[in-house]
């Protein structure tokens, strides 16, 4: 699926799917911009991006400082112009049950799982609307679907994002934006390896699959709503999960 010309913002581009997002983006040829707060692992990634089709920049950013998204958007839209793909993928959260949650951890959740993406998407919205196009992908969580034991505020936080996602869809199809959501289930990555390893046995003993998705599989998902022929799709949710979550 070619991109071609194409310029893309990739949250939390760095790593897991969001760094393979950003690589199978480039390889169809379009200019992405890695957004992520780790700039170590933002620069190591654009110096790698050598054999890419297309061109690979880095911009940090911490979608939990609201002063920070306003500097992102106003340094990409003076160096980029609008972006055609604003793909929001950065994410995260702690597992442990609810009852055990610091609340002094609740606003750093939502902020960065929920009200981050919102922020930023509302910043770069007056440019995209103006321009009368564009794609706007949101990776939430099947922990938003279906609930997830552990991660209360976080799916929480995901099940806002497919519920703002679908209601921006109805807002902004008068400029021909589309806006789709991918829910991941448990996906290979840096994050997934921190979890006791009971977890990660009975996480895939429920799996129909029987394995974890690879970042790369997720990408590919991504890459379908933000290539040429997804035009007349908008407000979807599509569960990349091996079968875990079969969601009606």
């Amino acid at each position: 699926m070619s991109l071609s010309g194409k310029t893309v913002v990739v949250t939390g581009g760095a790593s897991g799917i969001g760094k393979a997002t950003v690589e199978r983006m480039a390889a169809d040829g379009a200019n992405v911009v890695c957004a992520d707060i780790n700039s170590e692992l933002g620069e190591a990634l654009v110096a790698e991006a050598n054999g890419s089709n297309g061109k690979i920049d880095f911009l940090k950013l911490d979608l939990t400082d609201d002063a920070a998204i306003t500097e992102f958007v106003e340094t990409f839209l003076a160096k980029f112009g609008t972006p055609d793909i604003l793909v929001n993928a950065a994410g995260g959260g702690d597992i442990e049950p609810f009852i055990r949650n610091d609340p002094k951890r609740f606003d750093w959740n939502v902020a960065l799982n929920y009200l981050g993406p919102v922020k930023l998407t509302h910043a770069f919205l007056p440019s995209m609307s103006e321009a009368g196009q564009g794609k706007l992908i949101y990776v939430a969580s099947d922990a938003g679907r279906v609930g997830s034991g552990g991660e209360t505020v976080y799916a929480g936080a995901k099940g806002g994002i497919i519920a703002f996602a679908k209601s921006l869809a109805r807002e902004v199809s008068r400029y021909q934006i589309n806006v789709n959501c991918v829910c991941p289930g448990p996906t290979d990555t840096p994050l997934l390896q921190t979890r006791p390893e009971k977890m990660l046995e009975a996480l895939i003993a429920a799996i129909p699959l029987r394995r974890f998705a690879k970042p790369e599989e997720i990408a590919h998902a991504i890459q379908f709503f933000a290539a040429e022929g997804s035009e007349y799709i908008t407000g979807q949710v599509l569960s990349v999960s091996g079968g875990l979550t079969m969601v009606d």
